[in-house]
């Protein structure tokens, strides 16, 4: 499984909507704000190594200022957008995934089991564990027979099982057969306030499947590598 923070966006957003709150915006701090961020941050949302020492002095006071009000009033933090994309989590996994959609807006699109076909391929959590029926007989120097005659329909053989003879190129019954194990491909977009709410359910400390926990770690450790402000300890106190 690979994990790609692709950018981190919104945080001159947030920051402006700070003062905002306190009633200390004007249109000229909105454009310093903007024009700070701008010198300190790449585009993807990092902070840049060669970042002007004065402006990233100015940048990590707002920030500290951001965070320490944004875990309580956690509005600000939602105009923080993370992308994120995840090669190779396991089907089951995405499955569990896809149950915090909600929390990014819908904004997850995975590989689709219709749309694309699968092999014998699993998820590299999945790799020496185990073993499908037709990589074991294989390795027994077995075969299965290729066609079934059952209540005089003709059934074909496929990965996984047999499909029916007349049936055997529909994607919609094909996918009928492939294993929870399957790797999955996915991007998705969440605002800070929700990923902290993910994090608190599917990281290492909490009863997800271990895959997914790995994701979800996986995914902190970057986040921290584009903004170390934004770390663990922040996740498990915004307020959601």
């Amino acid at each position: 499984m690979n994990i790609y923070v692709n950018e981190i966006n919104g945080i001159a957003d947030a920051i402006v909507s700070m003062h905002m709150s306190k009633r200390s915006w004007t249109r000229e701090k909105e454009l310093e704000i903007r024009s700070v961020c701008e010198k300190v941050l790449t585009r993807a949302g990092r902070i840049a190594e060669d970042a002007e020492e004065e402006a990233l002095t100015r940048y990590e006071a707002w920030m500290e200022s951001l965070l320490k009000w944004g875990w309580r009033h956690i509005t600000m933090l939602r105009f923080i957008d993370i992308s994120v994309t995840v090669e190779g989590l396991h089907r089951a996994g995405q499955d569990d995934w896809d149950s915090h959609a909600a929390r990014f807006n819908n904004r997850i699109i995975r590989s689709s089991t219709r749309l694309a076909s699968f092999g014998y391929e699993m998820s590299d959590w999945y790799q020496d564990k185990i073993m499908p029926t037709d990589v074991a007989l294989a390795f027994l120097g077995m075969e299965a027979p290729k066609v079934l005659e059952k209540d005089g329909q003709t059934y074909v053989k496929t990965v996984n099982g047999y499909i029916r003879e007349d049936m055997q190129d529909s994607a919609d019954v094909k996918r009928g057969l492939y294993m929870l194990s399957i790797p999955s491909n996915f991007i998705f977009r969440v605002n800070l306030t929700e990923w902290a709410h993910v994090y608190k359910e599917r990281n290492s400390g909490g009863t997800a499947n271990p895959e997914v926990k790995l994701c979800c770690e996986g995914i902190a450790d970057q986040i921290a590598q584009f903004q170390p402000r934004l770390d663990r300890e922040l996740f498990l106190k915004i307020k959601n």
